[in-house]
């Protein structure tokens, strides 16, 4: 049997035929593998043999047409030492070969059933505990195992946070769910670790722990050389992680059980003392290929792939257990026998499991809403009863974070400048100095690592307010919000949330200081995130209003919201002339639910539905038309995601004639989904729409060409209401 044949089988030979040997070999007990002690051995080596089955069970089930998931951990299953070296209360999020750790973590939780929960996850069950059949995860509360998709370290950032964040809620009085000393763990592979996203994550693991704070993280790197077909060159992993100033760096070789258990042990000791980041090299081998779609002997060669034979973390365990006198060969192969009988078992028991049924199930966990207790708890987050000045937009913003945060001990603000500068545009200014460094603060500049501080936060009890200094800048970390804020909740069926509102400031017309990345207006990005909030208020009293149901919303249903601020409105005053003050409001301490417009006017021959920029200037025009007899009514979106769809619809039939007014690009903005929900309701009146250019935005006057002006709203709004 060769690996080019039939890979599996050929594995598992090589296996249990050097387990056979064994026993012709002499005992030999070293003192590490005395000290280590027969149960736990045969703890680690019944995990790894657990999870080795279940890798070829997925195959099986995938080749009968049941399963859908083949990336294994096989070769990896040394992992389960790290399990055995922590508790089953500290926080994991592991990397998708990690299940070694799953099944080993698993048995230090009495009433688990790891062969079921990974079964089912690989049949797509609706039963299975943690994403009920959406993915195949690693993920189980009870096990403290936070459920990731861990695709490209994307989860670095999230277990990042977390560390951060379980010593400042603490200090904030917020108790997260973990002890006081607990180790939080992220595994990853050797390819991911050259990721952007890893390499930030773990830049700010040291200059937060560089800076005096606890970072209590353990960075576990399975390093098995191989990124699908590309190899990592050899000492790489070691050159770049090394001899990094304030991380311990620990690196063992996965086949050798007994000494990976004392490096993994040796290294969640000095985390969970020192509160510092440790750096656990753990080499490992990978056998099957990427996935079963992989035919790794087109890559590598047949020497290379049985060489590697000899490496197996199953093989290392077995052979210190032979060597502690504690089993022979024969025992070892039929506890190996045993094993798959006992998963062949549960794979007959749940082979009819039901499958998830309908788009409303799969979608339920995805972003639900209670909006009586939205508005119950929006109320709690008012400032003090009394008469409200008419504001600007960034003085209603910042009073309505004082308020959240004076009434709220979880609340915390952080970014880039937010602190004692205030923010580049002076919205939160004033708000560390009264508040205090812990809830109101500066971060690195590091979009992703912002977020994720605000993913860890949330997990950690807090209600995380983090602030992108521009929408441009959202674009070098938006997949924390699309693969790991907004999917949290879908792949845990609610068990985890994260609370989060991101305020971001954004959109274009902001003048002295342009160009693309200061007046971006790419928000298309942000609508395409299922079950991701969009707010976008244009006026100080909206904006106060919103930005309550928004912290309501992520505190009452752990709602993920992004708070698009427009920037060109944030000091603006004046509406018509210069002095007039139209454009300021006060607070009334009101709560706007999620998806739900306001309509400024009741004109009865054109509807114009916009949001943000578009709603002053389409004021404006309103009233140019007014004096040339056409009546208009402004419909201001507020939310782009949801959009108010039946506010739309109603407002379109009061007049028949509808004017989208898109701030954003042609090809991908919000007019689209306005219009399509138009003609979705059957709005049988007219319609059409304007916006800016299909173009990043040129500095100084140049902008004015491609932007939407007052200009293209006025010609499109009379030719439209003059249309028979």
């Amino acid at each position: 049997m060769t690996p080019s044949t039939n890979p599996v089988a050929a594995l598992q030979d090589a296996l249990l035929g050097a387990v056979a040997e064994l026993d012709t070999g002499p005992a030999e007990a070293g003192p590490a593998v005395a000290a280590t002690g027969p149960a736990t051995l045969w703890r680690i080596f019944d995990a790894q043999v657990t999870s080795r089955h279940l890798d070829v069970v997925a195959r099986e089930l995938q080749a009968e047409g049941r399963g859908f998931y083949t990336i294994g951990s096989a070769g990896h299953e040394s992992n389960a030492v790290v399990a055995e070296a922590l508790r089953a209360t500290d926080p994991a999020l592991l990397h998708y070969r990690s299940g070694g750790f799953y099944v080993a973590r698993a048995g230090q939780v009495d009433g688990s059933t790891p062969i079921r929960d990974i079964v089912q996850s690989l049949i797509g069950s609706a039963d299975e505990p943690i994403a009920g059949g959406r993915h195949k995860v690693f993920g189980h509360a009870a096990l403290s195992i936070i459920p990731q998709t861990s695709t490209i370290a994307s989860h670095l950032p999230r277990a990042v946070g977390l560390a951060l964040a379980l010593h400042r809620a603490r200090r904030l009085g917020v108790e997260p769910p973990w002890p006081d000393d607990s180790v939080v763990v992220c595994s990853f592979g050797d390819a991911s670790a050259n990721h952007s996203t890893a390499t930030g994550a773990i830049n700010t693991a040291l200059n937060t722990a560089y800076r005096g704070l606890p970072m209590p993280l353990l960075l576990v790197c399975e390093d098995n050389g191989t990124g699908i077909s590309v190899p990592t060159p050899t000492g790489w992993i070691r050159a770049a992680y090394g001899s990094r100033p304030g991380l311990t760096y620990i690196a063992v070789d996965g086949s050798d059980t007994v000494a990976a258990l004392e490096a993994a042990t040796e290294a969640a000791r000095l985390v969970r003392e020192r509160r510092r980041p440790v750096f656990l090299h753990l080499r490992t081998v990978r056998y099957l290929g990427h996935a079963g779609s992989d035919a790794e002997i087109t890559y590598r060669s047949h020497t290379e792939i049985v060489a590697d034979y000899q490496r197996d973390p199953v093989l290392g365990t077995a052979r210190a257990l032979v060597g502690a006198g504690a089993a022979t060969g024969a025992d070892l192969t039929a506890r190996y026998h045993q094993i798959r009988a006992r998963v062949d078992a549960v794979v007959a028991e749940v082979a009819e499991s039901p499958q998830l049924g309908s788009a409303a199930e799969i979608v339920a966990p995805l972003s639900p809403r209670t909006p009586e207790l939205v508005a119950d708890a929006a109320k709690r987050l008012r400032k003090p009863d009394g008469e409200a000045a008419p504001a600007t937009l960034a003085e209603s913003i910042n009073t309505t974070l004082a308020a959240a945060l004076d009434n709220d001990h979880r609340v915390v603000v952080f970014g880039e400048d937010v602190g004692r500068k205030g923010g580049v545009y002076g919205v939160t200014r004033g708000l560390s100095r009264r508040f205090g460094q812990a809830r109101v603060f500066d971060t690195l500049l590091d979009e992703q690592s912002i977020l994720g501080f605000g993913l860890g936060a949330g997990l950690a009890g807090l209600l995380p307010v983090p602030e992108i200094q521009y929408l441009a800048y959202l674009h070098n970390a938006e997949d924390q919000l699309r693969g790991e804020a907004a999917s949290l909740s879908f792949f845990s069926r609610g068990q985890y949330r994260n609370p989060l509102v991101v305020r971001i400031a954004g959109l274009a017309y902001q003048r002295g200081f342009g160009g693309h990345f200061h007046n971006d207006n790419a928000v298309a990005v942000l609508r395409d995130i299922p079950g991701l909030v969009v707010a976008c208020p244009a006026r100080g009293d909206d904006a106060a209003a919103m930005l309550r149901t928004c912290l309501a919303a992520a505190s009452v249903d752990g709602t993920v919201c992004v708070f698009l601020e427009p920037i060109a409105l944030y000091h603006t005053r004046d509406l018509f002339a210069d002095g007039d003050g139209g454009w300021l409001a006060a607070d009334a301490g009101e709560h706007v639910p999620i998806g739900r417009a306001r309509v400024h006017g009741e004109g009865r021959d054109l509807t114009i539905v916009t949001f943000a920029n578009g709603v002053r200037m389409s004021l404006r025009v309103a009233r140019r038309l007014a004096q040339r007899g056409i009546a208009v009514r402004v419909l201001d979106l507020r939310w782009l995601a949801p959009l108010p769809v039946d506010d739309i619809v109603r407002a379109a039939e009061a007049t028949g004639r509808v004017l989208v007014v898109d701030e954003t690009r042609h090809a991908a903005g919000v007019g689209e989904g306005v219009l399509s929900a138009l003609v979705e309701s059957g709005y049988a009146g007219s319609a059409a729409r304007v916006s800016a250019h299909d173009s990043f935005v040129p500095l100084g006057t140049a902008a004015n060409h491609v932007l939407l002006s007052e200009h293209d709203i006025e010609t499109a709004a009379v030719e439209l209401a003059e249309k028979e």
